[in-house]
């Protein structure tokens, strides 16, 4: 059943994930633009993902809750989202899509007072009676279906079905962003490394690191560092030691979110993890080799990118989506691979690339 949408000027798309998973929405933002272009579309995400969505033409204004807010007193705390809700209700929404089964967007949504609340299929979690925050329900796919699908589901139940061209990733670049990266790279090209996630199961170990750099050197690549946070910053320490005499550039730690992007889009090549540089790589159309282990491809891959490989073992309990082989946090189906495996994959995308002219 299709709604009326005549009567839509402002919708909210509700999105409590990582970056790399709010970076996913954008095609459904555009979407919803192309078939709203009057209404005003609001997001709302975790702090730490405003970036993403940031310069964005098709998102009007972002609500966002803090993690930190955990670390206020209990009075604090429920001060500050009860702020945020009366925020979200002010805005007098038309339509919500919330696009995770978390309890604290189907809160959102219900508090809204948008009579069309669309949310996934919460399939028991959560609290009591909380299908009733929807209006409407999108069903959960039996098999694997990428994260950009699933949210254009969204627009689909709506009666809108998007055509391929529609959906594509989009990630605004500021000029000055794009400055600083050439100022720190300069014009010669280069291989970009980026071997980290938010999880460190998803991580390959610092040998396999160690070998895969040794070998693009040596076959005259220009080779570029980056990640951020403490714990990445010291791996990329302890890569460097152990390969002193290699000229790298280390960037690790140096950059933001918009310079990272602007990074990867200026780059050669990529060699990542399953994390938000992959998804970056696919806005930008960077040529990418990206390692999965745990996760599945099928969901968080590569998207609408034709020169992109995606390297995994042959291991059968892949994807376990479990964190490392029996809660180790490291990952046997990850520390498997070879340098073989990732160079014939660089070859296949270097033959990719070149075929598009890129």
């Amino acid at each position: 059943m299709f709604f009326e949408l005549s009567s839509i000027h402002r919708i909210l798309v509700i999105k409590l994930r990582h970056l790399g998973d709010v970076l996913l929405t954008t095609p459904l933002f555009s979407v919803l633009k192309g078939r709203f272009p009057h209404a005003e579309i609001d997001a709302y995400v975790y702090k730490d993902a405003l970036p993403i969505l940031e310069g964005n033409p098709d998102v009007s204004h972002c609500h966002y809750c803090d993690p930190a807010w955990k670390k206020l007193s209990w009075w604090n705390r429920l001060a500050k989202e009860r702020a945020l809700l009366r925020e979200i209700r002010a805005r007098r929404y038309d339509l919500v899509i919330q696009l995770t089964e978390g309890d604290r967007g189907a809160i959102a949504a219900r508090l809204s007072s948008a009579s069309i609340r669309i949310g996934c299929d919460p399939k028991g979690e959560g609290f009591l009676g909380k299908k009733n925050c929807y209006s409407h329900i999108i069903p959960s796919p039996p098999q694997a279906r990428h994260c950009v699908e699933r949210h254009l589901d969204a627009a689909r139940c709506l009666g809108i079905f998007p055509k391929p061209e529609e959906r594509e990733l989009s990630f605004y670049l500021p000029e000055e962003a794009t400055s600083r990266v050439r100022s720190l790279v300069g014009k010669e090209d280069f291989l970009l490394v980026h071997p980290f996630a938010r999880w460190s199961w998803k991580h390959v170990s610092v040998e396999q690191l160690v070998a895969w750099v040794r070998a693009l050197h040596a076959r005259g690549e220009r080779i570029v560092l980056s990640g951020s946070g403490a714990e990445e910053i010291a791996i990329i320490d302890r890569l460097l030691s152990l390969l002193q005499g290699v000229p790298l550039l280390n960037l690790a730690g140096k950059l933001s979110i918009k310079e990272l992007g602007a990074l990867i889009a200026s780059a050669k090549a990529l060699f990542c993890v399953d994390s938000l540089p992959l998804h970056l790589a696919s806005a930008f159309k960077t040529p990418v080799v990206v390692l999965f282990g745990p996760t599945c491809e099928k969901k968080w891959g590569p998207w609408m990118h034709p020169a992109a490989e995606v390297v995994t073992s042959q291991h059968t309990c892949r994807p376990c989506l479990q964190a490392g082989c029996g809660g180790s946090k490291k990952s046997d189906c990850l520390l498997s691979l070879t340098t073989e495996q990732i160079l014939a994959a660089y070859e296949r995308v270097t033959t990719k690339s070149l075929s598009l002219g890129k």
